[in-house]
């Protein structure tokens, strides 16, 4: 089992204090790698929020043909972050960990977002295909106010090697994994987590539903839905396939990935419309065990369990900082002052959401088709 650590807050907070929460559950990673997203990023990044930011990882020779082939598509750089990492011996450094913010091509100043979007995503995905035999660029976003760090070893290591530490990275919204690796290559595209235009997720679990997915999926037609080092990636896809492309509420993803029986259906007012739902995406029906913490461009994060309920997962805080974990021992590290008998273990019917800002929780019940607002446990 991996383990998830993620914070939305109202104020800015480091990566530290997700590193941190892993490190309080490591007895369920073992070190194979470590993925950190940040989201509505903080300090000097703040002044640069609409400018996209490609994340990645490069050697000499990789690093040299990125900056040309984006210098060729017309991409003009406005700022580089790059770690002053220390070096660890647990710990090979590659050449280059950058996150590089660049103005768009001139003539994509005044095109429509769609447009942009779609720029942003077959530019990762060329880079991708640039870097991919030799690993000589490893590229995991390209996105505005979106940072991502990946690498091979221990949270706690690679924190101290990233200089996770010094203040430097700050964001609202923050997702970590700390990686076991079980049935894959320690590869960096199969650490979580995943990320598309906006939309991430990381997971606990082993989808055995995997291949079913991936190839209904591959088959939409729609470039970014690709790779699949891991099982666990296709979760983002579907999350981005309901909600951006066929412009499903958030819920209706419980109902997508984990449907309801027939019977069920009926104690639901939108019961008919379910059953054309399971009708046309049952290839995109999970069978875990699975627990997902997952978040979409506005910022809305949520954590949802397939039926088997064989993950751990917890939601808690207090208003302005919520944190979805895998375990409470993570929970009490990120969110200590917390009341803890409010505490949210969401069950098999349930889709526990923290609206942006992180003022309030809400838990969606697929069974009874209805959104709560709470401050009481469901155990």
């Amino acid at each position: 089992m991996c383990r998830l650590a993620a914070i939305t807050s109202a104020r800015y907070l480091s990566p530290m204090e997700n590193v941190l929460a892993l490190e309080t559950m490591k007895e369920g990673h073992d070190g194979s790698g470590m993925g950190l997203i940040l989201k509505d990023l903080g300090g000097w990044a703040t002044e640069l929020k609409h400018y996209p930011v490609l994340s990645g990882i490069a050697s000499r020779e990789g690093y040299r043909a990125l900056e040309e082939y984006m210098q060729q598509q017309g991409f003009k750089e406005v700022h580089m972050w790059s770690p002053t990492v220390r070096p660890r011996p647990d710990v090979q450094a590659r050449d280059y960990y950058f996150a590089k913010f660049y103005e768009l091509p001139p003539q994509y100043q005044d095109r429509p977002q769609e447009e942009v979007e779609d720029l942003l995503l077959r530019t990762r995905l060329a880079l991708r295909r640039m870097g991919e035999a030799d690993e000589s660029i490893v590229v995991f976003a390209f996105w505005p106010d979106v940072l991502v760090l990946k690498e091979v070893g221990d949270p706690l290591s690679l924190a101290e090697f990233f200089g996770l530490d010094r203040g430097e990275l700050s964001a609202k919204i923050i997702f970590a994994q700390g990686r076991q690796n079980t049935n894959y290559a320690i590869n960096l595209y199969a650490c979580h987590p995943f990320f598309i235009q906006g939309y991430l997720s990381m997971t606990n679990g082993e989808n055995t539903a995997f291949v079913p997915i991936r190839e209904f999926l591959m088959s939409r037609g729609f470039p970014g839905y690709m790779g699949y080092n891991s099982d666990s990636e296709v979760f983002t896809h579907i999350l981005h396939y309901m909600h951006k492309r066929l412009g499903l509420p958030l819920h209706y993803y419980k109902d997508v990935i984990t449907p309801l029986k027939t019977e069920e259906m009926q104690g639901r007012p939108d019961g008919e419309a379910l059953k054309l739902l399971r009708a046309s995406l049952r290839m995109l029906t999970i069978d875990g065990p699975n627990c997902v913490i997952g978040c979409i461009p506005d910022g809305t994060c949520f954590m949802v369990q397939d039926a088997k309920k064989l993950r751990p997962g917890v939601v808690g805080g207090v208003p302005g900082r919520y944190a979805l974990m895998s375990e409470e021992c993570g929970l009490d590290r990120a969110v200590p002052q917390r009341q803890r008998s409010e505490d949210i273990f969401p069950m098999k019917y349930d889709m526990v959401i923290v609206p942006p800002g992180a003022q309030e929780v809400k838990v969606w019940n697929q069974l009874h088709g209805q959104f709560l607002t709470t401050t009481t446990s469901l155990r």
